[in-house]
């Protein structure tokens, strides 16, 4: 109802956004944007991190799938509340192998398909982990082993771990150094609490749902901006409850009332 009382084309902030559709304006973005193409030149791990709601699935889907088919071959995990073997069978599922009951034959299979895939297919893995705040401990300690290659002389394939801020200080911990050590990029992104910045990705998520004009008074940006924290996810929301209500108003613009009613919305979830 709201998008054709206000001429857009779709929903402002897009969550499907990808491309020129994608809020890439900010330092953090370009930061990952530059640590991922140097890893898809020259495969290691990479760590992701940003507090929930900041938009880091956004972004490192964004550039992944930005990457030519069929010579790179991403596999996109999620379910990380799960057994360390469980994660495993998982990878395999993705890359086409019926998984083993043994461990040990599992990572077995899962090396031969790896190696099978760059060295006599010329495809270039790139395994991206969400959710990794999740990840076990067993899994977190043995994950280094199995990016061993060759007596560890192969960086095989493009590895990048996305998780909860809570993941740079697990990994910190001892039991975890062998990982640690084989971390050549890390991003950390933060939510748009920069004015100018945020003022930028306002203008962008309006502009991806075809907005035109300002239906969006100085006011009503500054309320979203404080009550959002600058957080991705808790932009789109409120702007979205605040065009509905706009809309049930029969307004042609959101104002700082309206702005208040969304948030007292959103608040209440």
């Amino acid at each position: 109802m709201y998008r054709q009382r206000f001429g857009l084309t779709g929903h402002p902030f897009p969550k499907n956004a990808k491309g020129d559709k994608l809020f890439t304006d900010s330092d953090g973005y370009r930061r990952l944007e530059r640590l991922f193409g140097m890893l898809i030149e020259d495969p290691g791990l990479g760590i992701l991190t940003a507090e929930p709601g900041t938009g880091k699935t956004a972004a490192i889907r964004n550039l992944a799938h930005a990457l030519p088919e069929p010579q790179y071959r991403i596999v996109y995990l999620c379910d990380t509340q799960v057994g360390p073997v469980d994660l495993y069978r998982t990878l395999a599922w993705e890359l086409g192998i019926e998984p083993a009951f043994r461990r040990v034959a599992l990572w077995r299979d899962l090396k031969a398909r790896l190696l099978h895939m760059v060295d006599e297919r010329d495809e270039r893995p790139v395994l991206i982990i969400d959710e990794a705040h999740h990840l076990p401990e067993r899994f977190l300690s043995d994950f280094s082993a199995f990016l061993n290659f060759a007596f560890d002389s192969r960086d095989l394939f493009t590895t990048w771990i996305v998780g909860h801020t809570e993941l740079r200080s697990r990994l910190k911990l001892n039991r975890y150094a062998a990982l640690r050590t084989r971390i050549v990029a890390s991003v950390h992104l933060e939510p748009y609490t920069n004015r100018d910045v945020f003022s930028k990705f306002i203008a962008h998520g309006l502009g991806a749902a075809g907005a035109k004009g300002t239906i969006l008074t100085d006011s009503a940006r500054e309320l979203v901006f404080r009550a959002s924290g600058g957080l991705a996810r808790d932009v789109s929301k409120i702007v979205r409850r605040a065009f509905r209500i706009a809309a049930e108003r029969e307004l042609s613009f959101v104002d700082d009332v309206v702005m208040e009613a969304a948030i007292g919305e959103a608040a209440a979830l």
